[in-house]
């Protein structure tokens, strides 16, 4: 039986990418480059926020990222006071989180966001009491899909990694839960297409939340 599940943040929980959107292209009108896409945005995210100012800079032209430092700094500043910009839990996530805590379940986010900007956004949109842990990059925390986090979690929750359900909608979320030994689930309704999901290598791939409580109901009949 699981006895604890833990979340990547945006684009498994929250839909996230008009905050990161704004945030990328207000940098980039302030340095007087040209913006990006909302799909060029959606396929530089999950590798957190190094990777996704240096993937923006690049298709802005800068790909030498001659000016990444200047880039990372501004986009730090901006993102901080946007982080929650448009940001809404996706469909079923707020009733699934309910269905979880009310069997007892730990609840856990870990996020390749920068740490205070990933508490920020879950204590905004979910409340303070919901989730037992938070976590999101910050100094002594391996980024994903270096699975160390994932392991101190499952520690602090007092589960072995079996124990331990993990979900995410990216290769990155596939990486760190399966190098774990964790059950890992990928949602399609994130920030990858179904073709990139089934590439990733996840034990499941859900379309809607409650399929993620049917898999739980099915673990305690196994049990």
């Amino acid at each position: 039986m699981y006895k604890a599940c833990i979340f990547d943040l945006d684009g498994t929980l929250t839909d996230t990418l008009e905050s990161l959107l704004f945030s990328v292209n207000e940098t980039l009108k302030d340095m007087e480059l040209p913006v990006i896409t909302k799909e060029q945005c959606r396929s530089f995210v999950g590798n957190g926020a190094k990777v996704l100012i240096e993937q923006s800079l690049k298709a802005a032209g800068d790909t030498g990222l001659s000016r990444f430092e200047e880039a990372f700094a501004a986009y730090g500043r901006i993102f901080d006071k946007n982080c929650t910009y448009h940001v809404k839990p996706y469909p079923g996530i707020e009733k699934m989180l309910s269905e979880m805590k009310k069997k007892g379940m730990k609840l856990g986010v870990l996020s390749n966001k920068p740490d205070r900007q990933a508490v920020h956004v879950v204590e905004e949109i979910f409340g303070k009491e919901l989730f037992d842990l938070v976590w999101g990059q910050k100094e002594g925390v391996p980024r994903k899909p270096d699975p160390a986090a994932l392991f101190s979690m499952a520690d602090l929750f007092g589960a072995a990694s079996e124990e331990v359900l993990y979900i995410g909608d990216s290769e990155v979320d596939a990486a760190t839960g399966n190098a774990a030994g964790m059950d890992t689930v990928l949602v399609e309704w994130g920030f990858r297409t179904r073709e990139e999901l089934e590439m990733a290598g996840a034990c499941r791939i859900v379309a809607a939340a409650d399929e993620i409580l049917d898999m739980i109901k099915e673990e305690e009949k196994e049990r």
